[in-house]
């Protein structure tokens, strides 16, 4: 089975996650930040990975450290459930677009955390969305995500407007390629690399 859970309590946040890579994109999330409960929900769904998340934080002073150490866990439980990566496709890509925003995502599951994040237009860092969720969480948080689980992510914002839609679509895309990286390969079972490590 292709599970893990993990906690992780500092003295900012107290963060708990289960996932199944197995699922069917079930979602149970509370972060007492509304937007981003909201996004990490599109996110179980459109990766149909099945997704606990229950954090609580210092959100009297900021979001951002409740953002960053959930996304944190993620990561982490994400890098459990793959285990040694044997059998698994790999690498993901998917373009999504929401209304008038579009984005294109590509993961590798490589082992060798990188985080490239182009095309949003100037000022969407700053934009407040949902009342706590400041634009520049999106980069924030999936970089965190990217980091801790191990994976190569190309993310750009090809075109969009809305900064709602801006954020949802970068996170849908990520999903979606991230979706497609995690599924068993039906012709091997082998580590997909050719040093047989990833």
């Amino acid at each position: 089975m292709r599970q893990a859970q993990r906690e992780r309590s500092t003295s900012e946040s107290t963060v708990s996650v289960a996932l199944d890579l197995d699922g069917t994109g079930k979602a149970d999330i509370a972060t007492t930040v509304p937007f981003f409960d909201h996004m990490l929900t599109a996110l179980a769904k459109h990766s149909l990975i099945d997704l606990d998340v229950t954090a609580k934080g210092d959100t009297h002073i900021d979001v951002h450290h409740t953002v960053e150490d959930t996304a944190i866990v993620i990561g982490q439980t994400l890098a459990e459930a793959l285990g040694d990566k044997a059998g698994i496709r790999r690498y993901g890509s998917a373009f999504v677009p929401l209304d008038e925003s579009l984005a294109r995502c590509v993961v590798d599951i490589s082992g060798r955390p990188y985080f490239v994040h182009e095309g949003e237009p100037e000022g969407q860092q700053y934009h407040l969305i949902g009342g706590h969720f400041t634009g520049s969480m999106t980069s924030h948080a999936l970089e965190s995500i990217a980091l801790h689980a191990g994976l190569t992510v190309h993310l750009d914002l090809i075109r969009g407007r809305d900064p709602h839609h801006i954020v949802e679509a970068q996170f849908k895309a990520f999903a979606r390629a991230l979706r497609e990286a995690v599924e068993p390969d039906g012709r091997t079972t082998a580590v997909p690399s050719t040093k047989g490590v990833l």
